[in-house]
């Protein structure tokens, strides 16, 4: 079996860019577990004079610009698709959203179906609406037909985030990932590329 043998997509919106570095460390993370990853980034649909009124967006936006917007066909070429948003009102951001909405068509032919789906947030404060986002974002994966692979307590580090939804962190700009959120990453990707592989080939008595 190939060493690259699945593919994931880690599909994200972030103002301020703590999602940002989060689709970082879940895309190195997959990349390292033994999937081909692309890390793409939702559309902005902010005006520039906001952007340019909040620093720390302005800069994460002038930092991430290299990265490629999402398109349809990097949800067709994946076997996975890990979405990222921050919190907004408890719910996903528009942006990313609006990526959601213009599937319509993929999903009325079935090709949203059958991949393995699964999500990570950010708030800026604890109870921020980090579980509600994550359960708002599962709701088009089920629509879609996919296949929910969360973190759940398969860790014993697990037990540190407390978040068995997704990967999450609290905090804005000036506050760093810090370990758990770090070691939470690593196990999400892990896992989403482990049962991504026993999908396609067979979930093996080691594995």
């Amino acid at each position: 079996m190939p060493v690259h043998d699945v593919h994931v997509a880690v599909i994200y919106y972030s103002s301020t860019g703590t999602v940002a570095e989060l689709a970082r460390r879940i895309a190195d993370a997959a990349e390292h577990a033994g999937a081909d990853v692309r890390l793409r980034r939702a559309a902005e649909l902010a005006p520039q004079s906001a952007i340019d009124a909040n620093p720390a967006w302005a800069a994460n936006a002038a930092a991430t610009a290299d990265i490629m917007e999402a398109t349809h066909e990097d949800l067709l070429w994946a076997d996975a698709v890990i979405f990222g948003t921050p919190t907004r009102f408890g719910n996903v951001t528009s942006q990313l959203k609006q990526y959601l909405d213009t599937l319509g068509g993929l999903w009325q032919q079935g090709r949203l179906a059958d991949k393995v789906y699964s999500g990570f947030t950010a708030s800026a404060t604890p109870h921020g609406g980090q579980e509600s986002t994550l359960l708002a974002l599962y709701q088009t994966v089920h629509h879609f037909g996919g296949i929910l692979v969360t973190p759940g307590y398969t860790d014993p580090a697990k037990f540190r985030d407390g978040n068995p939804y997704g990967t999450s962190h609290v905090g804005g700009p000036d506050t760093p990932l810090d370990e758990d959120a770090r070691t939470a990453a690593r196990i999400q990707a892990e896992r989403v590329v482990k049962f991504t592989k026993a999908i396609k080939h067979g979930l093996s008595p080691a594995s």
